[in-house]
């Protein structure tokens, strides 16, 4: 559309207020009107960093009549950081609903990318990373968080979820009941002062958190079903196995105890993992000029 603006989507702190980006404060500089989900904390972002540009809400509950005015602004030629809580915007917040519109409108949408709370809880959780599924929040309710459970039973990829503090002993109460004893990881408070990972099997996390109930914003991260991957663990090969292990080593995992998580996932015993390490290894060796640089067909 000629004369249209431009919509900004731009990732904002999940904690600490230092991790944003350098792009991230020069456009919350330029833009003619930042659109927050919660302008109380926004407002306290900016005036951190000593921006000051007018700051409108635009949230679950307004996003029909804001959302609107906000499409107005952009297709006069106006420019607008839309920005979330924290973390980047559309990803459980209606954010994405004002950017799905803007496209339509054709808008011009740009992402200026930064922090994930889902992502920074998937890398501090220590489980396998190379495929996952986000969830978001499961439903509040009892019935319905138990009949999503029961649908992702059988997901063999590490599931991320939100959840609220007042109900993560419920939900961790309802995966051991549906899921069984698997492990998980509640990532609690990212990049705040108090800052926590509590991890083991949903019984023992459960217990922790009935002793000591949580606080604060909460990720919770659940190992993928172990019997799925069994199941199709016949088709599996050895770089797979090993960059696998290669994922949780760089995580922070002990190597021993790399190839354990990965046999134990795959369903393969420990010394096909080990093997496969020792494959992967030879390949780098022999792929090697004698002065230890890689060869070349020159």
């Amino acid at each position: 559309m000629a004369g249209a603006g431009v919509l900004y989507v731009v990732a904002t702190p999940i904690g600490n207020l230092e991790d944003i980006t350098l792009r991230a404060l020069r456009v919350l500089k330029e833009v003619d009107l930042i659109a927050a989900e919660d302008t109380r904390r926004t407002r306290k972002l900016l005036a951190h960093y000593d921006i000051h540009v007018p700051v409108t809400s635009y949230h679950q509950h307004n996003r029909g009549t804001k959302g609107r005015k906000l499409l107005e602004v952009l297709e006069k030629g106006g420019r607008v950081a839309l920005v979330a809580d924290a973390g980047l915007p559309g990803i459980s917040d209606p954010g994405a609903e004002l950017v799905a519109q803007a496209h339509a409108r054709g808008i011009a949408v740009r992402c200026v990318p930064g922090p994930s709370a889902a992502v920074a809880a998937l890398a501090v959780a220590g489980f396998p990373a190379h495929r996952f599924a986000f969830e978001g929040f499961p439903p509040a309710g009892a019935r319905g968080r138990r009949r999503r459970l029961e649908q992702l039973a059988h997901e063999e990829r590490t599931l991320v979820f939100f959840e609220a503090p007042h109900r993560l002993v419920e939900t961790l109460a309802d995966l051991r009941e549906v899921f069984g004893d698997r492990p998980v990881a509640v990532v609690r408070e990212l990049t705040k002062q108090y800052e926590e990972v509590v991890r083991g099997t949903a019984g023992e996390v459960l217990e922790h958190f009935t002793r000591h109930p949580p606080l604060g914003e909460i990720t919770l991260v659940v190992a993928g079903n172990p019997e799925k991957a069994r199941a199709r663990s016949g088709t599996v090969d050895g770089p797979t196995l090993a960059a696998e292990v290669g994922l949780l080593v760089a995580a922070g995992w002990e190597r021993t105890e790399a190839i354990r998580e990965v046999a134990r996932a795959r369903g393969v015993p420990r010394r096909q993992v080990y093997a496969a390490l020792l494959a992967a290894r030879e390949n780098v060796t022999e792929g090697m000029a004698g002065d230890g640089r890689p060869a070349t067909d020159k």
